[in-house]
C-alpha cells in the first residue's frame, strides 16, 4: 500500500492555508537520525522538536502514507473542523513492520500536540470520502495478520479511521460500498484457490467474513462458512491439523470480540 522515501532526501516541506511543516533528517534507509519537525502558522513557529515514535524511537524512517505516487512523508490536511493538521508518516523497519502516522493538531492558537496512530504492516492513506469534507485514514485491520495462518496468506479487511482530536475512531461501517468492494475482492481470492484445492484459504475468507459482519450479514456469512467447512474448503498450511469447524468457531468468536 505504501513505499518509503528515497534515501537521498534530507528535507521535506508541506503547507496548506497558513500552516507550513518542515521535516529534516540525516542518514540513509532504513535508519534516519536527527529527525526534526518544525511547524509554523502564519509565519510564527508553533512546534519544533525531535521526531520519535514508540515503535522505532528516534531512528524512524520518514515514509509516505498517502498511496501510490506519493514521496512526501509530510502532509498538511484537514482531518476535522478547524486549522489544518500536520500528518507525518514513519516506518519502523524490520520484517512485516510497521508504519506509523503522527498527527500534529493545534491544542491552542500557539501550540500543536502529537497523536500517534499505529498502522501496523498495511500502512494507510489519507483520502476524502463521501459524506465529509475531511480526510480519513484508509487502512486494513492488522490484527488479522497471523491470526489464522501465516502472514503471506492472511487477509486484512478494510478499516477506515477518523481523527477526533485525541485519537482515532473506527468508522468503517459508514462506508458499505467500500466494504462490499473489499469483500468481493476477498471472495474472488478465495474462489481462485480452488485450483490448489483450497490448501491455505482461511486467511482470505476470514477477511471476507469480517467485511460481511460489518455489513450486517453475519448470519449469511456464518451459513456460508459452514457450507465451505463441510465441503473441505477451509484449510491452513500453518495449522493443517485444525478441523474446519474449529476454525469457523474460532473465527466467529474472534470477530465478535473484535467488535465486528
Amino acid at each position: 500500500m505504501v513505499g518509503v522515501v528515497p534515501a537521498g532526501a534530507s528535507t521535506y516541506r508541506a503547507s496548506a492555508a497558513d500552516v507550513t511543516a518542515t521535516l529534516s533528517y540525516q542518514g540513509s534507509y532504513p535508519t534516519a537520525r536527527h529527525t526534526t519537525l518544525t511547524i509554523s502558522r502564519a509565519g510564527r513557529e508553533v512546534y519544533h522538536g525531535a521526531v520519535r515514535a514508540s515503535l522505532c524511537g528516534d531512528l524512524c524512517w520518514p515514509a509516505p502514507t498517502y498511496g501510490p505516487g506519493s514521496a512526501n512523508p509530510l502532509r498538511v490536511v484537514g482531518l476535522r473542523a478547524g486549522s489544518p493538521d500536520v500528518v507525518l508518516g514513519l516506518y519502523s523497519g524490520g520484517a512485516h513492520c510497521c508504519f506509523v502516522m503522527e498527527v500534529f493538531a493545534p491544542s491552542s492558537t500557539s501550540r500543536y500536540a502529537m497523536t500517534e496512530v499505529d498502522l501496523g504492516d498495511p500502512g494507510g492513506r489519507l483520502e476524502v470520502l463521501p459524506g465529509s469534507p475531511f480526510a480519513a485514514i484508509v487502512t486494513a485491520d492488522d490484527t488479522f495478520a497471523y491470526a489464522f495462518t501465516d502472514f503471506a496468506a492472511s487477509g486484512l479487511p478494510l478499516q477506515i479511521l477518523r481523527f477526533n482530536g485525541h485519537g482515532v475512531t473506527n468508522v468503517t461501517r459508514q462506508y458499505p460500498s467500500l466494504l462490499r468492494a473489499d469483500a468481493a475482492g476477498w471472495l474472488a481470492a478465495f474462489y481462485a484457490q480452488a485450483s490448489s484445492h483450497y490448501r491455505d484459504s482461511v486467511g482470505v475468507i476470514a477477511a471476507w467474513a469480517a467485511d460481511q459482519y460489518l455489513l450486517g450479514r453475519a448470519r449469511a456469512a456464518d451459513l456460508f462458512l459452514g457450507q465451505q467447512a463441510r465441503a473441505g474448503h477451509l484449510n491452513s498450511l500453518l495449522n493443517p491439523a485444525v478441523h474446519a469447524t474449529v476454525f469457523v468457531a474460532h473465527l466467529e468468536t474472534f470477530l465478535v470480540r473484535a467488535g465486528y
